[in-house]
């Protein structure tokens, strides 16, 4: 089976001090399952992992054409909402304005939905699909060379941000137009299931979504760890091991509490903005240093094959070949980006009062997108240049060597690639350290009763979940489990498919009962008067 890759990183929301209630139930069960799971794969990882693969194979092999239809009625939605009247539906009041410069919004949603991941698939994931294309193409042919850099666009593009944009939308309109009082996925259900939303269903659906977080968060931290400690034992004279690995957790839990300490504005914000504009350099500097037509020709290349085949790609199942190609990949994404989406989504939901629907639309699927493809143009096609042209043998390091050394031997292949090292290092140590704090928080804040509008969960209850995280990764790391747990967060997303689905339906009744009301109470949706977005800093006040 194909190596999987995974997400990394997300941005993180202050905290107020308050009272906020611990809900035990929500709590208890989550870490329960945790570790239920957990112990017996350190006990037995060898029999846990085939047990949990077994799992996933069933899934992927019985039900992979569900994961294919879900996403793309998920864009069909969007594309409906839109282009649609309700399109123009504003989140919160007529008056009520953007906290956050369009900039540093943009910057915090994608930190939030993407982060490290991009940094260590943008440079390696076009090496899987060169040694084993799709189509039946011959391995490392022409052929295969377009299409590995075709569809690393596709399965970070704009279906992956279609799921991701789903939950946002409602969670945010349940925050800010129908003022519910927690940020909870199952608040998002309750214009299907109701009160319902209050019993033992509400707290089962986000039982799971802490749950599946664990997972896939936990194992993000485990992956990326390796790769951090590679890059200072190849930088320093330090030796790679248990104690590096466990003093880069600590530099990463203590960029957490600085955040925590200094808050949304002073903390995130400025962390999100950082992450931005340093990758806006790095990528500047291999645009100008590296093969800079071979960038841009690939990258449009690509664009065209997309365009073309978008519709194949979406629905390609292979039911003749039967290479597993989607099933290791498209279907595996699908459900990764589906286990990662409440999370995404309610921390989106926090920071996007004063935005309308298809602004937050445009915003994820078709800025998120860019920022991805960019991503892959400048790391990928540089990888791939190296490759067809004898300068680095990226397929073979990936193959023989692992992701690792293969990043490494990209990086330092570029002109002063010392720099370049440094610099991907910093940025993959500012994408993590945002995920134990965004992931933390968002935990905290499913696992807490009433969470008034302007309050957010405890410090405590914040760093108990950001040290679950690390505890997690730092054990399974040494026990062989990495792969388990990421199976198992994989597996999380099917029932979460039906979960999304009642979001998607509730979602849609509140939107058609809200506008009735409001044209029977004379209050007309009009178009919202967009202001002329802020390039750079914060509207006054704002409390940067």
């Amino acid at each position: 089976m194909a190596r999987r890759p995974l997400l990394g990183g997300a941005s993180a929301i202050g905290v107020q001090a308050g009272k906020i209630r611990l809900d035990k139930q929500v709590f208890w069960i989550s870490l329960l399952l945790v570790a239920i799971i957990c112990v017996p794969v350190v006990i037995a990882p060898e029999r846990g992992k085939l047990v949990l693969d077994g799992i996933l194979g069933f899934l992927t092999g019985k039900f992979g054409w569900l994961y294919l239809w879900f996403a793309v009625v998920v864009a069909g939605v969007l594309v409906w909402l839109a282009a649609s009247r309700y399109g123009r539906v504003k989140f919160g009041g007529p008056d009520d304005k953007p906290e956050f410069s369009t900039v540093s919004w943009l910057g915090m949603i994608f930190t939030s939905a993407i982060g490290g991941g991009i940094m260590y698939w943008g440079i390696i994931e076009w090496a899987y699909y060169y040694n084993d294309p799709p189509q039946q193409m011959a391995p490392r042919s022409i052929e295969a060379a377009h299409w590995s850099a075709t569809y690393p666009m596709f399965h970070w593009g704009f279906t992956a941000w279609g799921l991701f944009c789903l939950p946002a939308l409602a969670l945010t309109y349940a925050y800010h137009v129908r003022k519910r009082g927690s940020l909870r996925l199952s608040e998002a259900c309750r214009g299907v299931i109701g009160d319902r939303a209050d019993g033992w269903l509400g707290r089962m659906i986000d039982v799971l979504f802490i749950f599946g977080l664990i997972g896939a968060a936990g194992t993000s931290l485990g992956l990326e760890v390796p790769v951090v400690s590679e890059g200072v034992a190849t930088l320093f004279p330090i030796e790679k091991g248990l104690l590096l690995d466990i003093g880069i957790i600590v530099v990463w839990t203590a960029l957490f509490g600085v955040s925590v300490f200094l808050g949304l504005q002073k903390g995130l914000k400025r962390l999100a903005d950082v992450n931005v504009w340093l990758s806006f350099g790095l990528g500047a500097f291999i645009l100008i240093v590296g093969p800079t037509v071979f960038l841009i020709d690939t990258f449009t290349n690509s664009v065209g094959l997309l365009l073309q085949n978008f519709v194949e790609m979406s629905f390609y199942t292979d039911p003749v070949g039967g290479s597993g190609f989607e099933e290791d990949w498209t279907v595996f994404y699908w459900g990764w980006w589906i286990s990662y989406a409440p999370f995404v989504g309610l921390f989106v939901a926090k920071i996007s009062k004063g935005r309308t629907i298809r602004g937050m639309i445009g915003a994820m699927c078709l800025a998120g997108s860019a920022g991805c493809w960019l991503a892959f143009t400048l790391l990928g096609n540089t990888a791939l240049f190296y490759e067809l042209n004898k300068i680095v043998p990226v397929a073979d390091i990936v193959r023989n060597q692992g992701d690792t050394p293969a990043i490494f031997a990209v990086l330092q292949a570029l002109p002063w690639g010392t720099v370049a090292v440094i610099a991907f290092i910093v940025l993959l140590v500012l994408f993590l350290a945002t995920t134990l704090d965004s992931s933390a928080y968002t935990m905290a804040a499913v696992a807490s009763k009433e969470l008034p509008r302007d309050a957010h969960p405890a410090r405590w209850h914040r760093v108990f979940w950001a040290v679950v995280l690390a505890t997690v990764s730092i054990v399974l790391m040494y026990a062989g489990g990495l792969e388990a747990l990421q199976t198992l967060s994989i597996l999380t997303a099917f029932p979460l498919i039906f979960v999304l689905g009642l979001v998607m339906v509730s979602f849609r009744r509140w939107l058609i009962a809200d506008v009735k009301e409001q044209e029977r109470s004379g209050d007309v949706v009009e178009p919202v008067a967009e202001e002329e977005p802020e390039l750079v800093g914060d509207r006054p006040g704002s409390g940067s």
